[in-house]
């Protein structure tokens, strides 16, 4: 099964984001746009693997306390066929600590990890594509408008995705509390 680790929000926190993907959504030209229900913030992608006890390990192995995260910000990561949008997340050890130790953790139990820099967000969508004269100040006056929102961090989930009827989702099979 495909599994990652992450933080998972509150409905309120996901109708607020999934309001700035209905305005991206309109204003773009395509786009395959996040579900309101699948909004999360990913800490390690793990991909294929059954060996689902072995990842609830290395997370039962992270020793850190609820945190405070806060949310706000537009970027985007320019792809060929329409780019990435995403929700930013402000600068936090506490993530950022987390984050180092679920790898090692993971690593540990021999699996294989992502060895990019970690650059935690919220996707938005995927391949969108704005109008030729959707210009840079539109852009920038949209990213103005996302919200910041603060919110406390108790748990880290380990999460199963995989398509259902069609439509990517995701669910949670294992807890972690902080």
């Amino acid at each position: 099964m495909r599994l990652f680790t992450a933080i998972n929000f509150n409905e309120e926190i996901k109708n607020s984001i999934f309001n700035c993907i209905l305005r991206l959504k309109d204003k773009a030209l395509k786009g395959n746009f996040t579900r309101r229900e699948n909004l999360h913030l990913t800490v390690v992608f793990i991909g294929e693997t059954n060996r689902v006890d072995a990842v609830k390990s290395a997370l039962d192995g992270i020793q850190e306390t609820p945190f405070k995260l806060t949310i706000g910000g537009m970027g985007k990561f320019k792809r060929n066929g329409g780019d990435i949008y995403w929700v930013g997340v402000d600068p936090n050890p506490t993530l950022t600590n987390i984050y180092h130790q679920l790898r090692k953790e993971l690593l540990r139990r021999e699996f294989i990890v992502d060895n990019r820099p970690y650059r935690p967000h919220l996707t938005l969508g995927r391949e969108v594509v704005f109008p030729e004269n959707y210009h840079r100040e539109m852009e920038e006056e949209f990213a103005k408008s996302i919200p910041q929102i603060i919110t406390q961090v108790d748990s880290l989930s380990l999460m199963k995705s995989e398509r259902i009827n069609g439509k990517l989702t995701y669910t949670e099979i294992y807890r972690k509390p902080l």
